[in-house]
């Protein structure tokens, strides 16, 4: 039907003309309350953005010299952010002459990975930008497996010995 016929239809009716797929061949048009349409297309976008799940960025700092204390209480601020399911980005500082020690913050870096491998995966490996060193761990996904499986414990026999046989 001519747009001119749908708008003076639209009017008889007290409502609007709406385009809603101008790329389909021919164009899509309804004859809806613009007022509640675009109230509900505002609606649906808000709903959509509440429901997607941004993933941040969270840093953690170490020097090469960290100690074992300081590394551990970092380490687990990285799992528990892993566990949020952000990613992590770990970064060795190095000051001075510290930085003709390069391989001790890249040591420092791959433990780190292996220590939180159950819960994240590196992204990138370990590289060296002026005087820091740093290195991106991602999150595992929800139905992705570890790797690791949780030990199982083997089936106990009761007290007699022999397995008890279950009476209806």
């Amino acid at each position: 039907m001519p747009t001119s016929e749908g708008i003076r239809r639209a009017k008889d009716m007290g409502l609007d003309l709406v385009l809603v797929s101008p790329t389909a061949q021919p164009p899509v048009a309804k004859v809806i309350d613009y007022g509640e349409y675009s109230y509900l297309e505002k609606k649906k976008r808000n709903d959509a953005k509440k429901k997607q799940h941004r993933i941040e960025v969270k840093e953690v700092k170490f020097r090469p010299n960290t100690d074992q204390h300081d590394y551990d209480f970092k380490k687990n601020h990285a799992v528990r952010f892993l566990k949020d399911g952000n990613k992590v980005k770990a970064t060795v500082f190095f000051r001075g002459r510290e930085i003709t020690h390069a391989d001790i913050g890249e040591r420092l870096l791959r433990v780190l990975a292996g220590d939180v491998e159950e819960f994240g995966t590196p992204e990138t490996q370990p590289r060296i930008e002026g005087r820091t060193m740093s290195m991106m761990i991602g999150p595992l996904k929800a139905g992705k497996p570890s790797g690791k499986k949780p030990p199982q414990a083997p089936p106990v026999a009761p007290e007699g010995g022999a397995p008890s046989q279950v009476q209806p």
